[in-house]
């Protein structure tokens, strides 16, 4: 608004000064700037001849918007150029993301973990051991095949999540509590894929202990065009120097800042003993 209203003002100064009929097209300016003699029959200049000239200045206004539209000009491809190189950057951190959560989720390691839970409830017969296989399937499911799109819907990373902390129940004992909400219509959103996985697997990465209780919390709230993920969970003193090997906040928070600029609020809270995430995105 107040960018209009300069241009508004230096078009009016334009027009009044007229600059180039003033100053430029005038040879005589400096003569006619002269004091002025008493004016006779004898010294009186002769009249003009041919056309008066025109009341608007049209050479001052016409190097006027060219100069505007110039620098609009300028400034649009260099914002276009920002814009590409934003998305540039957003499609290899997405990419690297992608690739560090793979690594880190699906590798031996945690498959030999979970298929050996699995493998313990068909030995005992229980009935969870069929739902069980069936959530590993569609966890591999979704990060082989819908964690490459640029967008998948609310209720797709929520699912994953859901499977995911089912299948880490499978390993966790009496000392460790879940608290495990969904509130409000996920339907009809989309969301980055891994955006809310990343927080939830840091959850039980670095606040699970066998030796002590403790408390993990994930809640998810989804209202309008805005969703809210609070985690929280006891920090564990002996995973403090574990080699961090998944997607990691700093490469999440990276992610946030190309994908919802200016869109998302993270509040991150660490008093040593408890650690709590408090996420926000505003989704279009």
């Amino acid at each position: 608004m107040l960018y209009f209203a300069a241009l508004s003002v230096l078009f009016l100064g334009i027009v009044v000064t007229r600059p180039f009929d003033r100053f430029i097209s005038n040879p005589n300016r400096m003569e006619q700037m002269r004091p002025k003699q008493a004016l006779s029959p004898a010294n009186m200049p002769p009249l003009p001849v041919g056309s008066p000239r025109p009341f608007v200045d049209i050479v001052s206004i016409f190097t006027f918007l060219l100069a505007i539209i110039i620098g609009v000009t300028i400034e649009t491809n260099k914002q276009l150029r920002l814009t590409m190189q934003r998305a540039l950057m957003a499609e290899t951190e997405k990419a690297q993301a992608e690739l560090a959560f793979l690594k880190a989720q699906v590798n031996p390691h945690f498959l030999f973990n979970i298929l050996n839970n699995i493998y313990t409830l068909a030995l005992t017969q229980n009935s969870n051991t069929a739902s069980s296989i069936m959530k590993l399937s569609n966890m591999m499911r979704y990060l082989t095949d819908e964690a490459g799109n640029d967008e998948v819907t609310l209720a797709q990373e929520i699912s994953c999540m859901t499977d995911y902390i089912d299948l880490q129940r499978l390993r966790l004992t009496q000392k460790t509590s879940i608290e495990y909400e969904i509130k409000g219509n996920i339907d009809d959103k989309k969301i980055a894929p891994l955006i809310l996985m990343a927080f939830v697997e840091n959850v039980f990465k670095y606040g699970v202990s066998n030796h002590k209780n403790n408390k993990l919390v994930v809640r998810l709230l989804a209202e309008h065009h805005l969703i809210n993920l609070y985690c929280e969970n006891t920090i564990n003193p002996d995973k403090k120097n574990e080699k961090r090997t998944g997607i990691g906040l700093e490469n999440t928070k990276k992610r946030l800042q190309y994908i919802y600029p200016n869109r998302h609020i993270l509040a991150v809270e660490n008093n040593q003993k408890v650690f709590k995430i408090n996420l926000s995105i505003h989704l279009n």
